[in-house]
């Protein structure tokens, strides 16, 4: 009896698993063959003129043939003084254009969409990485960056774009705008770090203009057949929880971008805000109002039954960061086998390397705590 049960219990979960697996077409026309996003992923393993690694092309393109739907690379930088970390993969200048085609190739090869995620860090760029003083839309004592001038906000909008039709030659199927995370645009986000009394600062709609201007000079250059998406977060680094829901909003009643990611954390956590809790965090933008733009979250997403869960709940596509480093082809194994037990951490050195993580990366994990063994 425990037998027929368990086959029972398989054979639903197999049901279940297939809606993962079912292709997924954004307006713009693209179509990721299952729900899989791998999340754009800090891994300090580009040269340090940011141009591409063998150990970074080796890292995402074997996530790419281990079965994800879309492949992200970390976040890249579109200027050089917006560096955020060493071994940063760029996307700033032509130099980058050869690693980056070579990129785009090992990851459409296997059948994944290949994105780039724009990025710029901002204050939080180290003045020992970038070799200088750190912008931000403001001044800020906290981290000595110097606020931008008005031509310089001018010059990172187009920078943004420039960056976004580099990676279209390279071949990338599209771009993510990295909103999220305190970097700079979440900066200009913030009432609390913008200070600003140009149209770029003051009001909600002031403090958006520079995302929405990008956006849509993004969709406007590189056409409409590009895959251009935005991530947001909407907690931590000095934004309100209702002023992202409604950046959110407008963004997809814009009709400019395929999708929505939003970094949560923890999928399944409510808000931090005392007038917001009482549901998930994520129910929030599961009720927007979607259009054809599709959402995808990440957030502590770890089991097969995690991913189900989230679907269920209404997101769109699966973002999975720490699941991807723990398991390079997540989407075979959960295909496979629908009671898949991701590993357990702590995970050796070893482990990781045989994962596809070079040492710059092990080195930068341990540092994780409770994830590799000491």
């Amino acid at each position: 009896d425990s037998g027929l049960i368990r086959y029972g219990a398989l054979l639903s979960a197999f049901k279940q698993m297939k809606n993962l697996f079912q292709p997924l077409s954004f307006n713009c026309g693209a179509v990721m063959k299952n729900l899989f996003m791998l999340a754009p992923l800090t891994n300090l393993q580009s040269h340090d003129d940011g141009c591409l690694s063998d150990d970074e092309y080796r890292w995402l393109t074997m996530r790419a043939r281990g079965g994800f739907g879309l492949v992200m690379t970390c976040a890249s930088h579109m200027q050089a003084i917006g560096k955020g970390f060493s071994g940063q993969l760029a996307c700033y200048s032509d130099d980058h254009l050869e690693g980056l085609g070579r990129l785009a190739a090992g990851i459409r090869a296997a059948s994944s969409l290949a994105v780039v995620q724009l990025h710029h860090a901002g204050m939080r760029s180290p003045e020992d990485v970038i070799g200088g003083q750190p912008v931000c839309p403001s001044d800020n004592d906290e981290t000595g960056a110097r606020a931008l001038k008005h031509e310089e906000v001018e010059q990172l909008k187009e920078d943004f774009v420039a960056a976004a039709e580099r990676v279209r030659r390279a071949g990338f199927d599209g771009v993510e705008i990295h909103g999220a995370h305190g970097y700079i645009l979440g900066q200009f986000l913030s009432a609390a770090i913008n200070r600003r009394s140009d149209e770029y600062g003051g009001s909600l709609e002031n403090r958006s203009r520079i995302i929405f201007d990008i956006v849509k000079s993004i969709r406007k250059r590189c056409g409409p057949d590009f895959l251009l998406g935005i991530r947001l977060s909407p907690e931590r680094f000095d934004v309100k929880l209702a002023e992202i829901i409604e950046v959110a909003q407008r963004l997809i009643s814009t009709g400019d971008i395929d999708f929505l990611d939003m970094s949560l954390w923890d999928v399944f956590k409510e808000p931090e805000e005392e007038a917001f809790k009482g549901r998930t965090l994520m129910s929030y933008f599961t009720e927007l109002d979607r259009g054809h733009v599709r959402l995808g979250v990440a957030g502590k997403i770890r089991t097969p039954v995690d991913t189900l869960k989230t679907l269920e709940q209404g997101a769109d596509f699966i973002i999975l960061g720490r699941a991807a480093i723990l398991h390079h082809d997540y989407p075979v194994q959960v295909h496979d086998n629908p009671l898949f037990k991701p590993a357990t951490l702590p995970v050796t050195r070893e482990y990781l390397r045989k994962q596809g993580l070079g040492e710059s990366f092990v080195k930068y994990m341990s540092g994780w705590a409770g994830f590799v063994e000491n």
